[in-house]
């Protein structure tokens, strides 16, 4: 076509945009960055739940952002109208701010860049796919679905690639008056691309975590704008990282093979591309394989079921920063004073292969971050989520506040402070014993086995003071076992075992055994203190019935 009849083909299709891309660019400011600074963005679709995957992308782009200064911004990318799914976008907000990781600006916030949502940017979208019409690198395509099932057919058992390019894109080179008659017999069309790369050459792929990639170059003339006049996935986001001025896109390694395409999209549109990284997938091990992790099989796949299992965000986090670099764990379990946002992440330092979901590190992860909070933090959160999930067990933390937090205290001021809970779902299972509703039950005190020295405990009752300090009532059962046949110390029941019933940890275990049910615990001294005397005798005496 000449350049008249292809204006005049870009005025027949799209006869209501009057700008040019110079017009749209106008509205985007430069954006002014120092060395270094990253302009990153997170780019969900609305089309169900958030899944561990979206949350890692966010996670990514807010920590490599952050922490050089420069920009995170979300964008909606909800172009795909047939999965869109109705309150997907106020999940995705909800689920950031529940994360912390909130952005500078985006669909949720606003900013000088919007829209943020690529629904909203219909019109910008067809100033640019104009300009390409009017430029002769782009067309419009007539050829129904048949047509196109037809010719993937005869490709696959050829072996061919896949698409529209060379003679099968038959309307490629179409005249005007042709187009006009399609037009005019009301024939769906979607625009094409007129694709110039060649077969035999490639390009590389600079990829800031995996390193030089070697990929074919794109050949098929992609669809740029769909039957619903809105634009493709893989056109909209080019057009949107140019004008919100994207630097890094880090995104799944499942795009790779879309990086052509994608460069030449950028090509053809005369910009400047972003650097890339793409990340490795989450991989589970099942029956000795490794696969991805799936929203089908594995319910740690969603979001929500971090928060209904209890197990708190900052956690999650750091079990993400841990899959994110592998030196994070090792430095985090070394600077107990720091938060992650101290470490430094690096992509060189991002694995290159799967990444394995290992629920193992993610319960030591928990633990160890639990480790560190203070008993009055660990009763907030915790309050918060047995509100929520739990109201029997809300109500009886909120009777016995001073309570609860004494018997978290226990242990965790020390040099190795207790690691026994992982979840805010374990607060109630390792603290039931404490609250009589629950110690009492029939359900929980019918399996404690009656099988200790009903002696011991009865003469033990009988010498607990609970104003001794540990020292006082360790001294106390030394004497209580050397009287009844137990070795004071277990040096002393090792050297000699078959001169004594047992020795004085026996005695604690008793003890322990009677007055929660629990063959370990925290710090016995610290449980009897809090339970009280009275306490104490009252299930020492039901013990024995």
């Amino acid at each position: 076509m000449s350049t008249e009849e292809r204006e005049e083909l870009a005025n027949l299709l799209l006869p209501d945009i009057k700008e040019t891309p110079i017009d749209i660019e106008k509205r985007y400011p430069k954006r002014i960055l120092k060395e270094g600074e990253k302009v990153t963005r997170f780019a969900p679709s609305p089309t169900g739940f958030m899944h561990i995957g979206n949350l890692e992308s966010a996670f990514l782009d807010y920590i490599f952002a952050s922490q050089s200064k420069g920009v995170f911004y979300v964008r909606v990318e909800d172009t795909d109208r047939e999965r869109f799914v109705e309150g997907a976008e106020k999940l995705i907000c909800d689920t950031l701010n529940e994360y912390g990781i909130m952005p500078e600006e985006g669909a949720f916030n606003g900013g000088k860049y919007g829209p943020y949502i690529q629904s909203e940017r219909r019109e910008i979208y067809q100033v640019y796919i104009k300009d390409l019409l009017k430029k002769g690198l782009a067309y419009p395509c007539f050829m129904t679905k048949e047509e196109l099932d037809d010719i993937r057919e005869g490709q696959e058992l050829r072996k061919e690639a896949l698409g529209v390019y060379g003679h099968y894109a038959v309307d490629r080179d179409l005249s005007l008056e042709e187009v006009k008659k399609h037009i005019s017999n009301n024939d769906d069309y979607v625009i094409r691309i007129k694709s110039p790369g060649d077969i035999n050459k490639q390009v590389v792929l600079h990829d800031l975590i995996k390193g030089d990639i070697t990929l074919p170059e794109n050949i098929i003339d992609e669809v740029i704008m769909k039957k619903d006049r809105l634009p493709t996935y893989h056109f909209a986001h080019i057009v949107d990282d140019f004008l919100m001025q994207t630097t890094v896109v880090i995104r799944g390694d499942e795009w790779v093979p879309s990086y052509p395409k994608h460069l030449q999209l950028s090509q053809i549109l005369g910009f400047k591309t972003p650097k890339y990284a793409h990340y490795a997938p989450l991989t589970k091990k099942e029956n000795g394989n490794t696969r991805k992790l799936s929203k089908r099989k594995d319910p740690e796949f969603s979001v929500g079921y971090y928060a209904e299992e209890g197990i708190p965000v900052e956690a999650v986090k750091l079990f993400l920063a841990t899959i994110i670099n592998t030196n994070f764990e090792e430095w985090y379990l070394q600077n107990s004073d720091k938060s992650y946002m101290d470490f430094q992440f690096s992509f060189k330092k991002m694995p290159t292969g799967g990444t394995l979901f290992d629920t193992e590190k993610l319960n030591n992860i928990c633990r160890t971050y639990f480790s560190r909070l203070t008993a009055e933090e660990i009763y907030n959160d915790s309050l918060k989520y047995y509100r929520k999930y739990d109201e029997e067990f809300f109500d009886i933390m909120s009777k016995n506040k001073d309570r609860l937090i004494a018997f978290l205290n226990i242990e965790r001021n020390g040099k190795r402070p207790r690691k026994d809970i992982a979840t805010y779902k374990d607060v109630k299972i390792e603290a039931s014993y404490m609250f009589d509703e629950l110690f009492y039950n029939s359900e929980t005190y019918s399996q404690i086995e009656k099988e200790n020295d009903l002696d011991i405990l009865n003469k033990y009752v009988d010498i607990y003071n609970e104003k001794d300090s540990q020292e006082e009532w360790y001294q106390k059962i030394q004497q209580l076992a050397e009287s009844n046949g137990y070795a004071k110390t277990t040096k002393e029941y090792k050297e000699n075992p078959n001169s004594y019933k047992g020795h004085i940890g026996t005695i604690c275990e008793m003890i322990r055994h009677a007055v929660t049910g629990r063959k370990e615990t925290p710090n016995l001294y610290d449980i009897l203190k809090i339970l009280g005397t009275s306490e104490i005798k009252m299930r020492i005496e039901l013990y024995q019935k």
